[in-house]
């Protein structure tokens, strides 16, 4: 039988912990009878093609990409909630960040200036931050330039060094930052939020069966409950799982939506 392959590849400032956690729930998996799980995740360097492979057990997307390109390919297992103040459940917000010595402006006086972006799929990096900046838009152009930087530490570091103005930075991913980098953050301030839209969605295989689904759902419901798994469960911040229905996703695409019905197609 072919090996089940995981990963959980969205947050990773503490590594160990996203690993302890994955060896609790393969524990899990096991007991239940789902076997020929691999022992240790898969860090993917190509995410779209890992997360499309017919093998694939358990991953952890972006919501963009669940409701665009990845649409009809995966299925939903469900989403954790996390304690970051900007979450609520599930649900969650970007945080727009810019140096302390812009930390007094408003949202319109951030036009003209440079933004700093992860990736055009990503969620919170830019379908968020191109909602929140389409009504300020004037003839589909808010900044007087949008750099792309690969990654969310990046965007931050962009801000900080002073090569952007403003981003739009995961809240989570923000939260890890303080905790875990805080001179990643120093001369940084929180200058707004996003829109809200849910969290990661966590998503199998079409080939994963209902019953396999139904499975990691346990066990991941477990884990929650788990009282040795508490300390990774802290570390990461987790609070909850829920198992929602997919269309709450298509928060994103209304989002991509609203952007383009103002002529704001791009983050601009």
């Amino acid at each position: 039988m072919t090996l089940r392959v995981a990963s959980l590849p969205m947050y990773l400032a503490n590594k160990d912990a996203v690993n302890t956690l994955w060896k609790s729930l393969r524990q899990g998996l096991n007991a239940a009878g789902l076997t020929h799980v691999a022992a240790e995740l898969t860090w993917p360097q190509d995410y779209h093609a890992h997360w499309l492979e017919a093998r694939l057990l358990l991953s952890q997307s972006c919501g963009y990409p669940f409701t665009d390109d990845l649409a009809g390919k995966v299925q939903l297992v469900g989403c954790f909630a996390y304690d970051a103040p900007q979450c609520e459940g599930i649900q969650c917000a970007s945080v727009l960040i810019a140096r302390q010595e812009h930390a007094c402006l408003k949202p319109e006086d951030f036009r003209g200036m440079r933004a700093a972006f992860n990736a055009p799929n990503s969620q919170s990096g830019y379908n968020a931050f191109r909602a929140w900046a389409a009504p300020l838009a004037l003839g589909g152009q808010f900044f007087s330039s949008a750099i792309e930087t690969g990654g969310h530490s990046a965007s931050v570091q962009a801000v900080r060094t002073g090569l952007a103005d403003l981003a739009s930075i995961d809240c989570v991913t923000y939260a890890a930052l303080i905790r875990y980098t805080p001179a990643a953050t120093e001369g940084l301030a929180i200058v707004g939020t996003t829109p809200t839209y849910p969290g990661l969605p966590l998503i199998t295989s079409n080939t994963t069966s209902a019953a396999d689904i139904g499975t990691l759902r346990t066990a991941l419901r477990d884990v929650l409950t788990n009282p040795e798994a508490t300390p990774t469960l802290e570390a990461l911040g987790i609070v909850g799982f829920e198992t929602p229905d997919p269309s709450i996703y298509q928060r994103c695409v209304a989002m991509r939506k609203f952007a383009e019905d103002l002529a704001y197609p791009t983050l601009a």
